[in-house]
């Protein structure tokens, strides 16, 4: 009875550090290596696309900002030229 008790506490002992020890690290397979680093390319690439996009959009906005703002300038002028034309005929019909 002795040795089986003494059996199964030796039993117990080992299983409870086997259990404790830690799983042997694997290194991930080759195909997985090659799929993140096709993934992280893909990344890479888009974001270099999106980028060129965003550089294009903000282009033509620039481009339509300056038209607009040389549109205003010359309407800008041309009511200032207005004002100054309809003072003078103001000014001349008061002189007469």
């Amino acid at each position: 009875m002795n040795k089986l008790i003494a059996t199964l506490v030796a039993g117990l002992f080992a299983s409870v550090a086997f259990a404790q020890a830690p799983a042997p690290a694997t290194s991930p397979a080759p195909a997985t290596v090659k799929a993140e680093a096709k993934a992280e390319k893909s990344v890479a690439k888009a974001e270099k696309s999106e980028a060129k996009v965003d550089a294009k959009a903000d282009a033509a906005v620039s481009k339509e900002h300056a038209k607009a703002e040389h549109k205003k300038a010359k309407a800008h002028a041309k009511t200032t030229e207005k004002k100054a034309e309809a003072a003078a005929d103001v000014k001349a019909s008061t002189a007469k």
